[in-house]
């Protein structure tokens, strides 16, 4: 163990060798070792740097195993410092841990050593770094100790040499010192004997210092005794100062009394001012005019200058009945009596305004009323902005009432909702019974059309009625007559053929006559509701002031509200429950749209009702009318009634067009051919033909394509399903002819039209045509050569059954003379007869309206002339040498078919 005279040594010489250089100074210096290893004594030390900023750091300084020098081996900023742990508060125990990045443990050459470190890391602490660092069994006491009593001492304001145990040396002393251990060699080698001598000087020195003090006795008497004489000089003038006092005491008082006076002085005149603000203010708040009281008073409110007198008098008793008052105010009697005169000059005021609105609304209502009679013959709505126009000046008078005195406002809103419902009841039943008069003019003129035709057209019209039933045609007249081409007999066609495209063409002219008038009367009862709608919607949004705020009271008690006879009776129902019901004053609006508008919805289903029950494919129109109003209303407000209500209306139409679908489906499905005529282009073919011309006329340009194109979808699938089946069921006419012709007509029809969602049906039906044509093609051909064909059939099995084709002709049933003998009975004049009788057959198959016979001979003549080379290459190959050919050649049937065809 070190004793103090040598720690305080090397605290010197690490201080010149170490730290000095470094501009640092050493406060405080510990010799430990590592716990739990071997004993490799180093010393931690504490330093601080000497110029500012000040760092503080805890550096570990090792003797050099190569001399005895020291050296710097660690140094950790004091502010890395995280705990230091002294292990045992109560007990001595030299073992202490510092916290840094890592855990390091010491143990102290002595207990004293390791708390004199503590100590001087823990004032390090309180000065530098604002008490960072955790001190963890530290003894209180040691800690206590660390810190000065005085005030002047304190950590924060101290000197910092109160700190330290360490002054630097200066110049002289250093120069004493070197002279010293000069004279004493023995100081470095044996620095206990140099300390213990300099001791014994010291304690030499300080019994001289005490005989020095004792000598001057004399000196120290003289002074006590200057001492008593300057205490008697304080007596002296202490008297003085109390005389003098006593004199100040009575101006103190007076003075005091001066303060009060001009204090209360002070109080008084700003009680003074605060009374007039307050004047001021209840004044300046609670102050109408003369002119606002007379105008709330007897104000008119029937012309435009009163009208603006009223709303700025009841702007202004608004402003001063929603003063905030002080604390206070409402005791005064001329604030109660102000108060008591607001309260009646607007129950005074709201009973005038209502009064006057609700004969403004009776008046208004009988004055419309009575213009209805001139809209009656036009298909006209009557126009309300004149009376919007007239109610929209009292709009800030309804706001105030709405604020003031909401039970008048709800009661007004409720007359006006019934008056404008009765009204527009009025004028929409007639407005609706003139568009149905006008829709059935349409029909009673194609009626009185058809009349003029003649008795048996008359009378095949009916029966096609009664064939399609009234449910609605399939495609109008047009498809009705072609059925009857149909099931009608041979003879009583060619004998009423003309009659019946006379009337064919008159029905057709008629139907779309009356579509397109029906369209131009369904677009002008939409086009007159749209903007009446919206009118009067934005009207209720500004007059009763509404869409404004969200929060606001309802005008109508909804939840609890009765109808009766269309009237609203008023039970008035807690607010709460107004909140709960609806959620924003869009739905009162909506509500009232409801209540004045209630008989539009019931009227649009009449007329699309009375429009489908005329002609199923007005649904079509009404579709597209419909669908483009909606989004229209769509886009202006998704929310307004009219948006609503057409959406409602669109999904009936929409239900309409599907039943109109579906009972074409039906239609076709039910189709009956005749046993004796042939079939033709069957009816459903045609009547899809008409639906898709006459539907991508109306849907041009339209919003909702997509409902067209699946109809498309489920027409087409049922058109090639029943025209299978006919086919199948076909007796007179054979079911290639009947798929042939049938699937030319639908795929002429799908080229023509050039709708793209039936781009495969399209493909499929120029598959079905073309293969059909074929295969009735090669099963007619069969006829003209029977023999000839059977031959060569008989040929071919040979060659299939591996006899050779040079080896044919050794076959008994298959020999040259066979060969001749067959062909023999196919001359010229023996085939052209056979394709005559061909032709016939053709022309029996085939009907006049596709004009297929020219296309399907000539793909007879290709296929003859296929069969013909094919001939004779089985000839050229099974009989090589004979000799043996046709009786006729490529060039005689050219002939042939070329002269049949010009004969026919």
């Amino acid at each position: 163990m070190k004793t103090a005279s040598t720690m305080t040594a090397i605290k010197h010489a690490l201080q010149r060798d170490i730290f000095t250089p470094n501009d640092e100074r050493l406060l405080s210096i510990v010799n430990v070792c590592k716990a739990g290893k071997k004993k490799k004594n180093c010393f931690l030390c504490a330093t601080v740097t000497t110029e500012r900023p000040i760092q503080v750091r805890v550096v570990k300084v090792k003797k050099s195993d190569k001399g005895d020098f020291y050296k710097r081996q660690l140094a950790w900023e004091l502010r890395d410092l995280a705990e230091v742990d002294a292990k045992d508060a109560s007990k001595e125990n030299p073992e202490f841990d510092l916290h840094f990045e890592k855990v390091y443990r010491w143990v102290a050459s002595s207990t004293a050593e390791k708390n004199s470190f503590i100590s001087c890391i823990w004032k390090l602490n309180q000065r530098y770094l604002r008490k960072k660092v955790e001190f963890v069994n530290v003894s209180s006491q040691l800690l206590e100790e660390s810190v000065p009593s005085g005030e002047t001492q304190s950590v924060a304001g101290g000197d910092e040499d109160a700190l330290d145990d360490y002054q630097e040396l200066n110049a002289r002393e250093e120069q004493d010192i070197e002279g010293m251990m000069e004279v004493c060699e023995y100081a470095i080698s044996n620095a206990e004997a140099f300390a213990e001598k300099l001791s014994r000087e010291l304690q030499v020195l300080d019994g001289a210092n005490i005989q020095s003090i004792m000598a001057s006795e004399k000196q120290v008497n003289i002074l006590m005794q200057l001492l008593d004489e300057a205490l008697s000089e304080v007596d002296t003038i202490e008297d003085k100062l109390s005389s003098y006092e006593e004199m100040l005491q009575s101006v103190k008082e007076q003075m005091d009394q001066i303060s009060q006076s001009n204090r209360l002085i002070q109080v008084s005149s700003t009680n003074n001012g605060k009374l007039l603000d307050e004047i001021q203010f209840l004044v300046n708040s609670l102050d109408l005019s003369k002119g606002q009281i007379r105008a709330l008073q007897d104000g008119d409110l029937s012309s435009p200058k009163g009208i603006e007198a009223c709303i700025n008098a009841s702007e202004a008793l608004l402003q001063c009945m929603n003063v905030a008052l002080r604390q206070g105010h409402d005791k005064l009697a001329a604030v109660k009596q102000q108060q008591h005169l607001f309260n009646e000059l607007r129950d005074t005021f709201a009973r005038r305004l209502t009064n006057h609105l609700n004969n403004v609304f009776v008046h208004q209502g009988h004055d419309q009323s009575s213009t209805l009679s001139q809209h009656t013959a036009e298909l006209t709505l009557p126009k309300h902005s004149p009376l919007h126009r007239d109610l929209l000046r009292y709009a800030k008078l309804m706001e105030w009432l709405k604020s003031t005195h909401h039970e008048k406002y709800e009661g007004l809103s409720r007359t006006y909702v019934d008056y404008m419902s009765r009204l527009y009841e009025r004028e929409i039943k007639d407005f609706f019974e003139v568009a149905k008069i006008k829709m059935a003019g349409t029909s009673k003129e194609a009626k009185g059309k058809f009349a003029t035709l003649p008795r048996k057209e008359s009378a095949l019209k009916q029966e096609t009625e009664s064939l399609h039933g009234s449910s609605g045609k399939l495609t109008g007249s047009t498809s009705s007559l072609n059925k009857l081409t149909v099931q009608g007999s041979n003879s009583r066609r060619s004998q009423s053929s003309s009659l019946l495209d006379m009337g064919n063409m008159s029905a057709s002219d008629l139907d779309v006559a009356d579509r397109t008038k029906f369209d131009k009367i369904f677009e002008q009862v939409l086009s007159e509701l749209e903007p009446l709608c919206l009118a009067e919607q934005d009207f209720i949004s500004k007059f009763f002031k509404l869409l404004q705020h969200p929060t606001a009271a309802p005008p109508l008690a909804q939840p609890e509200a009765e109808d009766v006879d269309g009237i609203v009776t008023s039970r008035q129902v807690p607010q709460s429950e107004h909140r709960h019901s609806l959620s924003s004053e869009k739905d009162l609006v909506r509500l009232m749209m409801n209540k004045i508008f209630q008989s539009i919805e019931t009227e649009l289903n009449s007329l699309i009702a009375l429009g489908d029950k005329m002609d199923s494919f007005h649904s079509l129109y009404m579709l597209v009318k419909m669908s483009h109003h909606v989004w229209t209303a769509e886009n202006v407000d998704p929310a307004s009634y009219l948006s609503t209500t057409l959406g409602n209306v669109l999904v009936t139409v929409k239900r309409n067009f599907d039943k109109c679908i579906s009972g074409q489906i039906r239609q076709m499905e039910e189709v009956k051919i005749s046993k004796k005529s042939k079939v033709g282009i069957l009816p459903f073919v045609t009547g899809f033909e008409e639906f898709a011309e006459l539907a991508e006329t109306i849907f041009r340009n339209a919003e909702r394509r997509g409902d067209l194109d699946k109809a498309y979808v489920k027409l087409i699938r049922a058109v090639f399903m029943n025209v299978e089946k006919v086919a199948v069921e076909s007796q007179k006419t054979p079911r290639d002819v009947v798929m042939m012709e049938n699937f030319h007509h639908i795929l002429s029809t799908l080229s023509r039209l050039k709708i793209s969602c039936l781009e495969a049906e399209r493909r499929e039906a120029k598959h079905k045509y073309t293969e059909h044509l074929q295969s009735y093609v090669i099963n007619s051909l069969g006829q003209p050569l029977e023999k000839l064909n059977h031959f060569f059939e008989g040929v071919e099995a040979r060659v299939a059954q591996g006899v050779r084709e040079e080896e044919v002709s050794y076959q008994l049933a298959f020999n040259k003379q066979e060969l001749r003998k067959v062909i023999k009975e196919y001359p010229g004049k023996e085939v052209k007869k056979g394709l005559d009788n061909l032709y016939k057959k053709m022309d029996k198959h085939l009907c006049e309206e596709e004009s297929l016979l020219q296309v399907v001979w000539h793909s007879m003549q290709d296929e003859f002339i296929r069969q013909y080379k094919h001939f004779e290459g089985l000839i050229g190959r099974c009989y090589p040498g004979s000799g043996i050919t046709m009786e006729f050649t490529i060039q005689d049937m050219l002939e042939f078919f070329s002269s049949i065809a010009q004969s026919h």
